[in-house]
């Protein structure tokens, strides 16, 4: 199980730089995690959780309404398939660099990130020389909590597998890596680093119990965290994948899907492309 939850710190980092039509449109606005998917020849309904991927267990909680969706579903999906052996062997190789960071960075970079290792990890640069910087990322968001972490997709993970469900996952972990290879070069990787802090996640974590889905979309795009090159190979065409695939996992089973909630809102987020694609997808507030 810790392995597990070493894969699901590594999401955190892609997560973290992620997070009638006019009628549908109102209805994403409303202010819910939780949706309901039923229709366009569904035998059953299927539900969509927007999850946050780390907070403090001071803050973390299941919503009643949450357990009882999860109880009417056969099958949870997440963003990875935390029970594929594969998926655990990717996320240990890409917790290494193969090119030392001293190489791999300008000096001025290679500069900055050692000033900011000090300041937020207490160990410098040279210590994390063969460490990917996807790695230092989680590790820096994991400091700037200051707390017990809790992990929705390791609950959901536990539930699932106390009930013996099928647990799928809608895209590898290589297609998250490559999310944000393309997005941020190691330059922009060393700038994000200085973004993160207690405040920032504090923020972060008030906005998402909050459930409004707009707050947490304009939140999680930020010019400091997401500009246009990188939103649609962060959020919007891993949103339209997912949204590919769906239908063929919920079409004779009700699915719990738990992504990031910042996946959820948008004209280009899950919700709206599910209506697009004719389902019914409706908020449960209570």
């Amino acid at each position: 199980m810790k392995t597990i939850q070493t894969l699901i710190l590594g999401l955190v980092t892609v997560a973290s730089f992620s997070f009638s039509t006019q009628a549908q449109t109102k209805k994403a606005n409303e202010n819910s995690l939780l949706w309901e998917i039923s229709g366009n020849g569904l035998a059953r309904p299927s539900y969509v959780y927007g999850t946050l991927h780390m907070m403090c267990e001071s803050d973390f909680v299941i919503k009643e309404k949450v357990k009882k969706a999860f109880d009417k579903s056969t099958k949870l999906a997440l963003e990875l398939d935390f029970d594929e052996p594969s998926e655990l062997k990717a996320m240990q190789e890409m917790s290494v660099s193969k090119i030392a960071l001293s190489t791999l960075l300008t000096p001025e970079d290679y500069k900055k990130l050692d000033v900011l290792l000090k300041e937020k990890v207490g160990a410098g640069a040279s210590q994390f020389e063969h460490t990917s910087l996807n790695s230092l990322m989680s590790m820096i968001m994991f400091k700037a909590l200051n707390c017990n972490p809790k992990m929705y997709e390791l609950e959901f993970l536990q539930m699932a597998q106390k009930r013996k469900m099928e647990i799928l996952g809608l895209e590898k972990l290589a297609v998250q890596i490559a999310a944000v290879d393309a997005s941020f070069p190691p330059h922009e990787m060393v700038e994000q680093l200085g973004n993160y802090d207690k405040k920032y996640f504090d923020l972060l974590t008030q906005t998402y119990k909050s459930e409004d889905l707009k707050a947490i979309y304009e939140m999680v795009n930020d010019p400091k965290f997401m500009d246009e090159k990188s939103r649609p190979v962060m959020l919007d065409n891993r949103n339209s994948n997912w949204v590919k695939d769906m239908p063929a996992m919920m079409k004779n089973e009700s699915v719990f899907f738990a992504v990031g909630a910042a996946h959820l809102g948008g004209e280009k987020g899950v919700i709206q492309l599910l209506q697009k694609a004719g389902y019914k997808v409706q908020p449960i507030t209570n």
